[in-house]
């Protein structure tokens, strides 16, 4: 068996699955070509065209992240491998804590107690009942769901949204159309964890959020491509005159890093975190790329990746 790896930490994951699979070869997408020729399973983030397109025997790919957009769009992506992607690996915990300290954030005012700061202006504001802070949850993956559900631990009434129809316990869940005109005409604070997929890219534009009611919030820290920035910043209002929204939690762009020159990070509602609501952990991660790849010699094909559907 023979693991060609490609990503930020190359030497930690082969260390990690040679000694897994002692008989195995295993090597970096940096090991000479006539090395990386005839891998059985690649092991990858967002992999170059040529590692694709150079190899003839491949079993399977790992893609190593939830997010599979840029590998599916890959132009040397074989049409006739399967592509499994990390489910949840430990990221579920953590995105939690971003969205719930998110909501918590506009639900206990400290966007407006920051404003009064700058004033030196010393005004307690009225607390609102939990149960009038309906929180809209739009995706209802792996790591979707454990948000939900934590929101709903948390006291917060929690819509749910998703393609097709599901059920969480402590969840209003809702699917198509309708269901996400309802999940957007009852959130406070609207959470985007939608994978990257072409019916969901520019999903929340100027029409889905003018839904929203006025003064409502969003996180996105789900995928850059959902949200459509143009329309968000118009939202929002200028520095001098507040928009339809509240304010805005964002951890994912369309452009990443985000450019100096974007408005978005001067923008006074707006609060910028590059892209680490949820850092994959390494050794949750290799496990289960372990388990894959056992799958896989066993003549068990895990649950791969419907290209189609995008994730």
């Amino acid at each position: 068996m023979k693991i060609v790896v490609h990503n930020d930490n190359p030497d930690r994951w082969c260390r990690a699955l040679q000694a897994a699979f002692p008989r195995a070869t295993v090597v970096t997408a940096e090991a000479p070509a006539e090395v990386r020729r005839g891998a059985d399973y690649l092991a990858v983030w967002q992999p170059p065209e040529w590692l694709l397109a150079e190899q003839t025997q491949l079993k399977g790919i790992i893609n190593l992240g939830a997010g599979v957009d840029a590998l599916l769009d890959n132009p040397e992506l074989p049409a006739d491998v399967p592509v499994i992607k990390l489910r949840d690996a430990g990221m579920a915990a953590p995105m939690a804590d971003y969205v719930l300290y998110g909501v918590l954030h506009f639900y206990r005012g400290f966007d407006g107690y920051d404003h009064q700061q700058q004033q030196a202006r010393w005004a307690p504001q009225p607390l609102p009942d939990k149960a009038d802070w309906p929180v809209g949850v739009l995706g209802l993956g792996a790591i979707g769901r454990h948000v939900a559900q934590a929101l709903a631990e948390a006291g917060f009434p929690v819509l749910g949204w998703s393609r097709s129809a599901k059920h969480l316990d402590g969840v209003d869940c809702r699917h198509g159309e309708d269901g996400l005109d309802a999940v957007l005409a009852q959130a406070q604070s609207l959470v985007t964890l939608l994978p990257d997929t072409a019916d969901t890219r520019g999903l929340i534009n100027a029409e889905r959020l003018a839904k929203l009611p006025p003064g409502a919030s969003l996180i996105n820290p789900g995928r850059g491509a959902l949200i459509d920035e143009s329309a968000l910043l118009d939202a929002l209002g200028d520095g001098d005159t507040p928009g339809h929204l509240r304010g805005a939690l964002l951890d994912v762009f369309s452009t990443e890093p985000l450019p100096d020159d974007n408005p978005l990070w001067q923008h006074p509602r707006v609060w910028i975190t590059p892209h680490t609501s949820a850092p994959t952990p390494l050794d949750g991660a290799i496990d289960q790329v372990i388990r894959y790849l056992h799958s896989f010699e066993a003549g068990k094909t895990p649950t791969a990746v419907n290209p189609d559907a995008g994730y």
